[in-house]
């Protein structure tokens, strides 16, 4: 089963803030760790919303709006897709994972 996993952003992620080197050395370990299972399959962080765009449909007509978007806590700031065997074996490996923001952040999975 393939799963993406989805790493929400946050306000620093948005502001363009980069990540401590501590927390870029944890999650590269624990993406070498992906690896080596043969789980990771692709995995990339994002821009912050204000390089985005939405397409937004109503019928036969569409609009394009700019980012940045307000509602950060629906906003991505990066992802991975997984082989894995079930969705709770994805979710083990995520609790494995370094927290990705200083302070409170989410991870979210889907098949």
């Amino acid at each position: 089963m393939r799963v993406i996993v989805i790493v929400k952003a946050s306000k620093d992620s948005e502001a363009g803030k980069l990540p401590s080197e501590k927390l870029l050395t944890e999650m590269g370990k624990f993406n070498e760790e992906l690896v080596k299972a043969g789980i990771m399959l692709a995995g990339e962080g994002l821009h912050p919303s204000s390089k985005g765009a939405r397409v937004q449909f109503s019928g036969t007509k569409r609009r394009v709006i700019d980012g940045p978007f307000s509602e950060t806590k629906e906003l991505i700031a990066g992802f991975w897709l997984w082989k894995v065997k079930s969705l709770e074996e994805a979710i083990e490996w995520v609790k494995r994972c370094p927290n990705p923001m200083e302070g409170e952040s989410e991870i979210e999975n889907k098949r």
